[in-house]
């Protein structure tokens, strides 16, 4: 069977990754030069505002939204440590004192306070940086946590022979006090490599440090490596059979990269040269258009509806065509079961984070839905973000969260319709028509001129002098002015204004402008 493949757009004004497994794209990663992602960036911050209510500060890290630091990421209280491990075990045997487990934001930090901090998650939407003050600092082999006492192992690596030998080397080698994380791809890895990687980190902390100490706040004392240096990385494992990317000196730079820190890997990397731009060449421009629709189509006739709101994002099972062949209760189990699949796709694909609820088609007996519930599990275990889940309801609802660290795939290409200013829809022609009617005939006395001229969309105006002509004459015998309608060809489809005239004036405009 064909391993992964990771596919590098990088020969244009952004990087783009695809990564592809069993043929189907499966995650994407976008990165615009003018807009380097933050996320991973460490800082020498002011606090700004400590917020007692929200057990929480706002800090200053010379960007243009301040960076929000919970109580919990601060050191000193009691640590959140599950979100500094990326596919660690659950730590234990962290060291803390007693009297943290109540400990509050005002008595950790205080304004204008300098502090150095971790961006944790990039800003979303209108909410700045989440930011945390327990650092770590992501290796090839290990990821290096220089403020918690820990050793943690990924929990992909399943054999326990291999977990313990990759423990022990560690826990001999590192500082006291210090933390480390044994990623995914270490398994296997010699002892010598987790030295390098180690002695790496620990060099790099230390120049932390001391630009810590000069530099003034707010300033950047650590920028995360770039979008294809960070693939290379996080994604580049061993499952990966190829890495191919289009652009020259991109490749090159990838080469002298994987040929210091990883020798082993530079035969799996190759330089596109095909006529059609690589993600063409892929069909991968295809999918990243077809992830953006909102309804996503299942083999079997049904579908998804995705609708992805500020705070919450809905996904909808459809049976659609699907008929099926015996009872209706099977027909929907099985397209139930194939949603599975596709909606843990669909989270993964457009990265979709935070508050989400999946309304499988309601079935009535417990073992069909206990069927789906274990089959959306094991769809979820292949994703990396982490999910919590609640079990399925009589209605087939599923609540869930899946953590997010940066911008879903929809929000990064796209952008509010400026038309529909972002709701989705707008008004009905009709609806607009007789919202003009109610204005004419509320607010027309108003007016003292002996006319009323209303400026509208072109659409609307033809409505008004055709479908609704004879309302408007009544209108004029109720009010005893003349109703001029006017299109204009830029107003809004919803926009339109009413203005008095005077009718003898605005037929003397309507000559002159005609000859």
């Amino acid at each position: 069977m064909a391993g992964d493949l990771l596919v590098i757009n990088a020969d244009g004004p952004e990087t783009r990754v695809a990564l592809i497994e069993k043929g189907q794209l499966v995650e994407l990663y976008i990165e615009r030069r003018r807009e380097r992602g933050i996320v991973g960036n460490i800082y020498k911050g002011r606090v700004r505002r400590v917020l007692p209510g929200m057990q929480a500060a706002f800090v200053d890290i010379g960007v243009e939204k301040a960076a929000f630091l919970y109580v919990a990421d601060v050191r000193g209280a009691p640590e959140d440590f599950k979100s500094l491990f990326l596919d660690s075990d659950e730590p234990h045997g962290a060291k803390g004192g007693k009297n943290q487990h109540h400990a509050r934001i005002e008595d950790l930090v205080k304004e204008n306070q300098e502090i150095l901090i971790q961006v944790a998650k990039a800003p979303i939407g209108t909410k700045g940086a989440r930011s945390t003050a327990y650092v770590s600092l992501p290796g090839r082999n290990l990821v290096f946590m220089p403020t918690v006492d820990h050793v943690g192992i990924s929990r992909r690596i399943g054999a326990e022979k291999e977990r313990k030998r990759l423990r022990a080397i560690v826990d001999s080698m590192r500082p006291e006090g210090a933390g480390f994380i044994v990623r995914t791809v270490a398994e296997g890895v010699s002892e010598k490599e987790l030295r390098a990687d180690m002695e790496f980190l620990i060099k790099l902390w230390n120049s932390i440090l001391q630009k810590n100490k000069s530099a003034r706040a707010p300033a950047l004392l650590y920028n995360d490596l770039d979008l294809l240096l960070r693939t290379v990385r996080d994604l580049f494992t061993p499952d990966v059979d190829k890495l191919i990317v289009d652009s020259k000196s991109e490749y090159e730079r990838l080469m002298k990269f994987v040929n210091a820190f990883m020798p082993d890997f530079t035969g799996k990397i190759e330089l596109y040269e095909g006529r059609d731009p690589i993600f063409d060449g892929y069909g991968i421009e295809a999918e990243i258009d077809r992830a953006l629709e909102k309804k996503v189509p299942l083999r079997s006739g049904g579908s998804l509806i995705v609708d992805q709101g500020e705070a919450l994002t809905a996904i909808d099972v459809n049976t659609g065509k699907f008929v099926g062949k015996k009872s209706l209760e099977e027909t929907i189990t099985k397209t139930n079961l194939e949603a599975c699949k596709e909606v843990a796709d669909q989270l993964r694909l457009r990265n979709i984070g935070g508050m989400i609820i999946v309304d499988f088609i309601d079935m009535d007996r417990d073992a069909n839905r206990e069927k789906v519930m274990r089959a959306f599990e094991e769809a979820l275990r292949q994703d990396k973000a982490k999910a919590n889940v609640t079990k399925i309801s009589e209605l087939g609802l599923v609540e869930m969260t899946r953590k997010r660290t940066r911008e879903s795939l929809g929000r990064m290409l796209t952008e509010p319709c400026p038309y529909c200013e972002g709701k989705g829809y707008i008004k009905s022609k009709i609806t607009v028509c007789y919202e003009i009617l109610r204005e004419l005939r509320r607010d027309g006395h108003s007016f003292p001129e002996d006319a009323l001229l209303v400026i509208c969309n072109p659409e609307i105006a033809d409505i008004l002098v055709t479908v609704e002509q004879q309302y408007i004459e009544e209108l004029e015998k109720r009010l005893q002015k003349k109703i001029i309608v006017q299109a204009k060809k830029r107003f809004h489809l919803e926009k339109f204004e009413i203005q008095g005239r005077d009718a003898a004036e605005h037929r003397k405009m309507e000559q002159s402008q005609e000859t």
